[in-house]
């Protein structure tokens, strides 16, 4: 694993940190691959319950493409006639498919400056807890290219269609307050509290009935693009899976017995 990319597994809680805060936690190549492979193997670990996702330092969270990497390879594809943004193919697509599609909860903690495909990962993350100092930029439009890292599938299912659009096309800093109101931001807190808040908020999750968890996830995207219908015919067969699944039985025995349940994951 790079250094640029921290993995700690807290009980059932993997806290993944890109960790390149002199670079405001920019994605240069090797930083990506390491990214994307960690995110694939928490999503696959059944010990994982949940998954936090955060940056090093306070200035950023992430701030997308290394640029000075990508001018590099700009160049390099003019001289060689190969596409300059093969990484969308190669590192950000297998890595939000595993971010937004694994079966457990996500949660970014994002402290400073989220931009491009960092907002984009924040944006694939099922909670979002920002420090008052942080804040959401596209970034795309402001050099030329169209959205990717799943923002536009993403982005207009958390603010609408026409705020995406503007979003998008017109990129400006979307600060703490109006992420709130805009619904970018699941809680927003002081920024000295972030670390400790996000943390606390995604160990309850991996405590909880991750087979439900899943289940409400896959629930969601699947009624984002089917018919009423169709849907009810998931619910049907995700309900069957939930209701087979061990935490079930134990969250009615202790709702029966008025204690709290304690969940063991399946």
């Amino acid at each position: 694993m790079s250094d640029s990319v921290l993995y700690e597994l807290d009980g059932g809680l993997a806290v993944i940190t890109i960790n390149r805060p002199e670079a405001m936690n920019a994605l240069d190549t090797a930083t990506k691959v390491a990214l994307r492979d960690t995110v694939a193997a928490a999503a696959e670990d059944r010990a994982v319950r949940a998954v936090l996702l955060t940056g090093a330092g306070d200035r950023a969270f992430c701030v997308g493409q290394d640029l000075k990497e990508h001018l590099g390879m700009l160049k390099l594809a003019e001289e060689t006639g190969e596409g300059a943004l093969k990484t969308v193919a190669e590192h950000y697509n297998p890595l939000l498919r595993a971010l937004a599609g694994m079966r457990k909860p996500t949660v970014a903690a994002v402290g400073g400056v989220a931009a491009g495909a960092g907002a984009s990962l924040a944006f694939a993350c099922d909670f979002r807890i920002i420090a008052d100092t942080a804040g959401f930029n596209t970034a795309f439009a402001g050099i030329a290219l169209t959205a990717d890292s799943g923002a536009s599938w993403t982005l207009p299912r958390l603010v609408g269609h026409a705020k995406a659009t503007e979003l998008l096309m017109l990129p400006r800093t979307v600060k703490s307050t109006e992420a709130m109101e805009l619904g970018l931001a699941t809680k927003v807190v002081p920024a000295a509290e972030l670390a400790a808040t996000a943390r606390v908020f995604a160990k309850e999750l991996a405590e909880g009935p991750t087979v439900a968890y899943g289940a409400i996830k896959e629930s969601l995207a699947y009624g984002a693009g089917h018919t009423l219908d169709e849907l009810l015919d998931k619910e049907d067969e995700l309900q069957t899976l939930a209701g087979a699944s061990e935490d079930h039985r134990i969250a009615v025995r202790a709702f029966i017995a008025k204690e709290k349940p304690e969940y063991l994951g399946r």
